[in-house]
């Protein structure tokens, strides 16, 4: 009989040893929460007393309800002091499906020793790769998944004097990447099977991509596509197609609006580029079957200085990311021709907003060059975003999610640091 003593916590072992303990009260102390297990080791337990205490209903009490389910001693009516939703409840009577105890967490996995602008993962013959572009170190880093350490390893390097963007593409059973470079032009290359390199097999029109930002490919009707925002006052984003002999340009787009970034989207059957400028609100094209051309279709609002456009979708309805340098970014439901915002997000120094979605669970990282990257989880029942969680990744410029076999990774190349690879984890909190 240990009642009445102000006790407030207790560990796991207290009473291990205990085997022939047969009533025990615990009445009347200030115990909140009880260590999972505590009773395990008093096998002939016949009366406990728990009353008198403040005990919160939470997920570390969880265990609790599940023993005194199984459990044949008797236990008086105890009661819940917090949190709110279950105060004055007697614990006995609480359902398991009561605790969410289910949340999830993105760890450091790996630390990648470079610097890095762009991350594209891609599969090729059965393996996990990842390209990364480090205009520091003048090239294009191919990684390979290794399967046995979990980890990243070097696989290959392509020289790019200033890379900012390596797309890589998977067609035909052929690899090509795509290297945009701010100075000294843009190039193709493609893996070549009889030699195990990458050998450069076009050169990108200088004339047109002068200053490249960012890279999008996709597939329209079997054909591949994919397409270079031009970030130069007297470039235009270009359009470029495959055919046997390799990619060639296919139409010039949106010339001499400093794009900052392309996103390829496809909704209700429609191709549709959404392309973001520094001189004007984000402009949208769709594509019309019958000329096999982009058309311009509108803009998105009135929102300058949008560095990036992403999408991502929740069952029916699609919504657009638009991430601002100056100024608070907007996450908004596309609706046809209208666009309803939902969320204005705090992002000072962004240059990086991109959703995610990983089993289920809708993310956005907002990242900042003068603060912490903010992950954010979707809330279905109110239509937004709510803060989940932060990171330190230095002038993030990407965030891709990669899914390696039962690891989930999410890649963060950074303009000034080391490039970190987080793991998402769950986690049971009532464990």
């Amino acid at each position: 009989f240990i009642e009445n003593n102000d006790i407030q916590a207790l560990s796991k072992a207290t009473f291990r040893g205990l085997k022939s303990l047969t009533h025990l009260s615990l009445a009347n102390n200030n115990l909140q929460t009880l260590p999972r297990g505590l009773f395990k080791p008093l096998d002939i337990l016949s009366d406990l007393d728990l009353r008198g205490n403040t005990l919160a209903c939470d997920c570390k009490i969880k265990w609790l309800v599940e023993w005194l389910e199984s459990t044949n001693t008797t236990v008086p009516a105890v009661f819940c002091s917090s949190p709110g939703q279950f105060e004055g409840q007697r614990i006995r009577d609480l359902a398991l499906g009561d605790f969410q105890c289910i949340t999830t967490d993105f760890v450091v996995h790996q630390v990648l020793p470079f610097q890095s602008v762009s991350a594209e993962p891609f599969t090729y013959a059965s393996d996990l790769y990842v390209a990364l572009a480090q205009p520091g170190a003048s090239s294009c880093a191919i990684l390979k998944w290794d399967y046995v350490e979990r980890k990243l390893r070097d696989f290959d390097r392509i020289p790019a004097h200033s890379a900012v963007h390596c797309k890589p593409i998977v067609a035909q059973d052929q690899l090509y990447v795509v290297v945009a470079q701010l100075f000294g032009g843009s190039y193709i290359y493609r893996w070549d099977t009889a030699v195990d390199k990458f050998i450069k097999i076009q050169d990108i029109d200088s004339q047109k991509t002068r200053k490249p930002n960012d890279i999008e490919a996709f597939q329209i009707e079997g054909d591949w596509y994919f397409v270079i925002a031009d970030s130069s006052k007297a470039g235009s984003t270009s359009l470029y197609r495959l055919n046997q002999n390799g990619f060639y340009s296919h139409q010039a787009l949106h010339a001499w609006h400093r794009d900052t970034d392309v996103e390829y989207v496809e909704n209700d059957g429609k191709p549709r580029l959404i392309i973001s400028s520094s001189s004007q609100a984000p402009v949208i094209y769709q594509w019309n079957r019958g000329q096999k051309q982009f058309a311009p279709q509108g803009e998105v609002g009135e929102m300058l200085d949008v560095q990036m456009v992403k999408h991502f979708k929740v069952k029916r309805d699609q919504f657009l990311c638009l991430s601002r340098y100056i100024g608070d970014s907007k996450v908004v439901r596309w609706e046809g021709q209208r666009f309803i915002e939902l969320q204005t997000l705090p992002s000072r120094g962004s240059m990086v907003m991109q959703p995610f979605l990983v089993e289920q669970r809708q993310y956005l990282a907002l990242g900042s060059d003068f603060s912490f990257t903010h992950v954010y989880l979707w809330e279905e029942e109110k239509q937004k975003f709510v803060k989940f969680q932060e990171l330190s990744v230095q002038a993030p410029r990407a965030f891709r999610y990669v899914p390696a076999a039962d690891v989930q990774l999410l890649l963060a190349p950074s303009f000034k640091a080391n490039t970190l690879v987080y793991r998402h984890v769950v986690v049971d909190l009532s464990l």
